[in-house]
């Protein structure tokens, strides 16, 4: 007899896992029911900023695979429709047909939730008006563009300075908006340490945005037509033809809270090396609405990232279908830009270091992208932190212009390596002029932190 995966989202994980438990088993072996809210699957929700700034023309260049394509891959996937109940007990789902409002239940043998991630929305007075958008979703991004399109004027307000927030005011800035960022905290980017993040702010003013940092929204001040006119803090009102939230994202768990599966401290399901649910065999879990293992730190952390998400879509799919993956945890990489400055970052700030109770030492450098003497060698910047006894790699944070944010990747590696800053200066990578200078900007980082380490004993 056959079994039957029904999966719960139609994204990145929900159909990675889909399509690799398909490869796997064919259709006598395994029935794949997939369910999702939407209109749109397999999408690049990382895309959507570079679309709302004019980089990529429409938001079919963002879509990997149909609901047709996979439909052809015998993947029977029903679109416009949302899972409302988990019965673990009975091993079934309730479906709601978003336009007819039927509802009918399911039953599984394998169940893989992929439910991703929801936009921050504080409880503020106007936060749901017309006007205000989170971006997070294909349709999110509709949404907002015919917004922009019959806005009656220029003036665009960012709540929030994580990874969005600035994608989105930089796209912003390229339709001709005049962009104002609000955020509560001292400085871009909480996600690298202040005096980093204080070269992304600079980058950003340089564009013609103006940061308001370190100040809460209060208000969102609505029109008589009920649509949004203003953001408002305690110190001052700041007027908005649009308004999009950059506020971070949290899971989106509520249907497995209400089952009683297990969460972590952000709300994220959480899972064994194959993926599968805690005390769950039969339930597998991923994206971003998972809590994943921070190797460097040793806990769950949620990271709302595409490329865990399809990782963790390629394990559960192979689990499925009679493979064997695992995923063991990350170190917490990242790369974005704001116009012509690349930003990357992995593994631990001075802040997550001191609490994970590492002593360590920090350093930074200035470099260049190529040779100095090269056409366009372009200024970068690169933090590293090394444990202070042993020296082994913490973390490092790199801004600069072109070629600067791919840089992290070495990092990265030495990271999961578990190599100590003095390894990384004999690591044997390319050089030529156009590229790199003799010393690779991360190998200078290296070096300076092999005489910090050595300087406190």
């Amino acid at each position: 007899m056959s079994e039957r995966l029904v999966v719960i989202g139609g994204d990145a994980t929900g159909m990675a896992a889909a399509s690799q438990a398909r490869r796997l088993k064919g259709p006598d072996e395994l029935e794949i029911i997939a369910f999702e809210r939407g209109r749109h699957t397999s999408y690049s929700a990382c895309g959507i900023p570079y679309w709302v700034g004019g980089d990529v023309a429409g938001p079919d260049e963002l879509v990997a695979r149909t609901p047709e394509e996979h439909r052809a891959r015998d993947i029977d996937l029903r679109t416009g429709t949302e899972v409302t109940e988990l019965d673990i007990e009975g091993r079934r789902v309730r479906a709601r047909e978003v336009e007819s409002g039927g509802e009918y239940w399911t039953s599984y043998d394998k169940l893989v939730l992929a439910t991703g991630a929801a936009p921050l929305r504080p409880d503020l007075p106007g936060i749901d008006a017309p006007g205000v958008h989170g971006v997070q979703t294909l349709d999110d991004g509709e949404r907002l563009l015919a917004t922009l399109s019959r806005a009656r004027g220029k003036r665009a307000v960012v709540v929030g300075a994580g990874y969005i927030g600035v994608e989105m005011a930089e796209a912003l800035i390229r339709r001709g908006y005049e962009v104002t960022v609000v955020n509560q905290a001292p400085q871009p980017m909480t996600t690298l340490d202040p005096d980093i993040g204080a070269l992304v702010d600079e980058a950003m003013r340089g564009m013609g945005i103006t940061m308001v940092n370190g100040t809460a929204v209060t208000a969102l001040r609505t029109g008589r037509d009920g649509h949004v006119e203003a953001v408002r803090t305690n110190e001052a009102e700041y007027p908005a033809d649009v308004v999009v939230l950059g506020l971070g994202v949290r899971p989106q768990t509520d249907l497995a809270r209400a089952a009683g599966l297990p969460l972590g401290p952000a709300g994220g399901l959480l899972t064994d090396l194959a993926m599968r649910v805690r005390g769950h065999e039969e339930i597998y879990a991923g994206g971003d609405c998972v809590e994943v293992l921070d190797l460097l730190a040793g806990r769950t952390r949620h990271i709302a990232l595409g490329t865990h998400a399809n990782k963790h879509g390629q394990v559960i799919g192979s689990r499925v279908g009679g493979g064997y993956a695992t995923f063991p945890g990350v170190v917490g990489t990242a790369v974005s830009k704001v116009c012509e400055l690349e930003i990357g970052r992995t593994g631990m700030r001075e802040r997550d270091a001191a609490e994970a109770g590492y002593q360590f030492v920090s350093v930074t450098i200035e470099s260049t992208s190529r040779a100095g003497y090269y056409p366009d060698a372009a200024p970068m910047t690169v933090k590293m932190i090394a444990e202070r006894v042993t020296g082994r790699l913490l973390g490092t944070q790199i801004v600069g212009r072109e070629g600067a944010g791919k840089r992290v990747d070495i990092a990265a590696v030495a990271l999961t390596a578990g190599m100590t800053v003095e390894q990384m200066t004999a690591l044997d990578l390319g050089y030529a002029p156009p590229f790199s200078p003799v010393w690779d900007p991360v190998l200078v980082a290296a070096r300076k932190a092999v005489k910090a380490v050595r300087a406190a004993g």
